[in-house]
């Protein structure tokens, strides 16, 4: 038996997880406690990354204490301690990472530094214990990238986003739209009531080959479409709002499907077992593109799997569980771990156009 606890800190969200696993079983998770900072971003219109770092630096102990207790457990009773230590936003990647060194320096516990990115890609073993490989989509607020997940630490990238996240897209067109953050839900929401084909959005991408994505470019456009809108009516009327909330996420999902066509084409000439594609992130609790991907999992007959909305956003529970992969084969760190701002999880691909001088974030 295996208990691990986990921190993760990567954006906005404080968290703490203890997780249980006995080999031959499926994954207990004892507690999963996550400390949001959405009022604290609110007037902003986003995230704020030295709020964020002094929120996580506030929080943490305090999450920790309340994820032992609800899991009935003292921290000398875990086998380790697993924290995020990148990527992410810095100053909150480092305060968790300084949190883990001291609990597991203090109690004696190995320290298992996970990347944010592998706690999403490993969420589906956490959930259903899928066997190796299956192919993941990590659709979120930073990240969108096409893994095919081999082992715990063995992630091939056949294409990402060269530009903008789904989900940082989303939070813009509800910054322009002057709704709510985050955007996702609230673009979602407006979108119910709409006509998702009153407004044509581009489709980029879709008439080059390959599984890369961009959404910037859609950001421009619904810039241009809402300043039409308002030039013509005199303000932003609440269907038009609808309207082209509708349209962009529409544009959205079909990129997200016709790109998924594509991987899992890739995907199914390694003969899997049992072909499974599982979406992960934030953006991956959007029912509109859930249902997209769904269909298209069930005309291709691959299993379509997705985790429950809680472990979609940014939790600790999966970094607990991708520690306890790790640990399994021997992979800890030192009181030397470094927090890092950017992670790629195949370290052999190229990196993604747009990834900085720093290199490549994912």
């Amino acid at each position: 038996m295996t208990i691990l606890l986990g921190l993760e800190s990567s954006c906005d969200d404080t968290a703490a997880a203890v997780v249980r696993h006995v080999e031959g079983q499926a994954p207990e998770i004892l507690s999963s406690v996550v400390a949001g900072q959405a009022e604290l971003h609110a007037a902003f219109g986003g995230v704020v990354p030295e709020i964020a770092a002094r929120a996580h630096a506030e929080k943490m102990d305090h999450c920790v204490e309340q994820a032992l207790a609800e899991a009935g457990l003292a921290l000398r009773d875990c086998d380790a301690v697993a924290v995020t230590a990148g990527p992410g936003l810095i100053g909150g990647v480092l305060s968790g990472v300084m949190c883990a060194k001291g609990l597991a320096l203090g109690a004696g516990l190995p320290l298992v530094g996970v990347n944010h990115l592998a706690g999403h890609a490993l969420t589906p073993r956490l959930t259903d214990m899928v066997a190796f490989p299956y192919l993941m989509l990590l659709v979120s607020g930073g990240h969108c990238q096409f893994l095919l997940v081999r082992c715990a630490t063995d992630f091939t990238r056949l294409g990402g986003t060269i530009d903008d996240a789904p989900g940082e897209a989303f939070d813009k067109t509800a910054r322009l739209l002057g709704l709510s953050q985050p955007g996702g839900p609230a673009v979602e929401a407006a979108a119910q009531s709409a006509d998702p084909s009153a407004v044509n959005f581009p489709r980029p991408l879709l008439d080059r080959p390959g599984m890369d994505m961009s959404f910037s470019g859609l950001k421009t456009a619904l810039l241009r479409e809402r300043d039409a809108v308002v030039t013509l009516h005199g303000g932003l009327p609440e269907q038009r709002r609808a309207d082209l909330c509708a349209g962009f996420q529409q544009a959205v999902r079909d990129v997200l499907v016709e790109k998924s066509r594509r991987a899992i084409a890739a995907y199914l000439d390694l003969a899997p077992a049992d072909p499974v594609f599982a979406v992960a992130g934030g953006v991956a609790a959007n029912g509109a593109i859930r249902e997209g991907l769904q269909a298209l999992c069930a005309g291709t007959g691959t299993r379509f799997l997705a985790p429950p909305l809680r472990l979609c956003t940014d939790n600790a529970a999966m970094i607990a569980w991708a520690g306890i992969e790790r640990l399994r084969l021997g992979l800890t760190d030192g009181m030397d771990l470094a927090a890092r701002p950017r992670w790629p999880l195949d370290t052999a691909a190229a990196p993604q156009l747009g990834s900085g001088k720093r290199g490549a974030k994912a």
